[in-house]
């Protein structure tokens, strides 16, 4: 069968790799064009646009790009039709994806969408749309399967989370590996800091967590770097802390090596988490942006461990919250309470167990996507 994968993040495109691997376990004549990101293409799929050229972020970015992004779906459908294929597999990235899908539906194709929208947590009316223009969705949140089909009549397949298949495989990977991480090996103690992906997200919160730095001169503080944002920025920050050290790419081994972790909301907390690592969840924006989000987003709580679990796993320092004084005591707890550390290994291994209903994520999406497929064609 013919696949057309659109992809339009970097998570996007680990989890489309790791579904294309098993699809064609299923399907070994499996013809996969799309676009996405280099581990697509290290499974054999063609990409045609990389999804570098995809990401504009935030809404001033985006009327700024319009007419770009605006040529990138006209792109698009002329690809899909060229290619023709049997079914179109959306991955997230549903301010593109959404739209595709109703002229894809429109053209009488299959619209298979693996990893939901947040939908639960704000723009609920995209229902409407999902409902209209997707055949099948894949849910990787068990909460989202009673979300779809108790709220709103939508049947679903929950499949599992695919980061637990990508953390363990790393992990098993590095205990097979007899050579250290010289950059993390050499520190006895670590705390490691995932201050966000955007420079205007990590300007606000990374500031405070480095402060806290200076109140445990016995650990050693690693900042997770990311891609995009100017070394100059973080060499600017990190300058008054002799026991701040930065990295980038390498998110993964400082999980595996850390004692406990700051992190702000987003995918990073489950990473984190799946690490067993104790964390603290931390996010302040603009006081604007805030009361807006504030407004709009309809969730007890900001980090996935919490959602999926429905009460506070680990700690959330949110907005005025989140300042040096309150994440010194909290940090603090995790670090030498015994009892909150048991507490929280003992959630942490409850959320590994929803996240894995029987088998991976990976290979349950691809075999459904495939007999489902089957069934409609044959």
């Amino acid at each position: 069968m013919k696949y057309f994968f659109i992809v339009g993040e970097a998570s996007g495109d680990l989890h489309a790799s790791n579904l294309i691997r098993y699809l064609r376990m299923q399907d070994n004549i499996a013809d996969i064009s799309g676009w996405g990101g280099d581990k697509m293409i290290a499974e054999g799929a063609k990409v045609t646009k990389h999804y570098k050229e995809l990401a504009f972020m935030g809404f001033t970015e985006v009327i700024m790009n319009i007419n770009t992004i605006r040529k990138n779906f006209k792109v698009c459908k002329e690809e899909i039709k060229a290619f023709s294929p049997d079914v179109l597999v959306l991955v997230d990235y549903p301010g593109f994806n959404l739209r595709m899908a109703k002229w894809a539906k429109e053209k009488g194709l299959t619209v298979i969408y693996y990893i939901s929208p947040q939908i639960w947590a704000w723009k609920e009316n995209r229902i409407h749309s999902i409902k209209k223009y997707v055949d099948k969705m894949l849910v990787i949140l068990p909460f989202e399967k009673t979300f779809y089909e108790e709220k709103w009549n939508y049947p679903v397949d929950y499949v599992g989370h695919p980061l637990l298949e990508v953390v363990d495989r790393f992990t098993d990977e590095k205990e097979e590996d007899s050579n250290p991480f010289v950059e993390f090996d050499k520190f006895p103690n670590i705390i490691a800091l995932l201050p966000g992906s955007r420079q205007q997200e990590i300007a606000k919160k990374l500031p405070i967590m480095l402060k806290v730095s200076k109140r445990f001169p016995q650990y050693h503080f690693v900042v997770a770097k990311a891609d995009g944002v100017p070394v100059d920025f973080y060499n600017k920050a990190l300058e008054p802390y002799a026991n701040v050290t930065p990295v980038i790419n390498k998110t993964y081994e400082l999980l595996y090596y850390a004692k406990a972790a700051l992190v702000t909301s987003g995918t990073a907390t489950l990473e984190t988490a799946l690490f067993g690592v104790p964390q603290i969840i931390c996010y302040k924006g603009g006081s604007i942006s805030y009361q807006i989000a504030k407004r709009l987003i309809k969730v007890k709580y900001i980090g996935l461990v919490n959602l999926i679990l429905d009460k506070e796993v680990v700690p959330e320092l949110i907005q005025n919250d989140l300042n040096p004084d309150k994440l010194t005591a909290t940090l603090t707890t995790l670090l030498h309470s015994k009892e909150e550390k048991a507490r929280i290994q003992k959630d942490y291994a409850a959320l590994r167990t929803m996240l894995q209903p029987a088998g991976n994520a990976s290979a349950n999406a691809a075999k459904i996507i495939y007999d489902y497929m089957k069934k409609k064609n044959f």
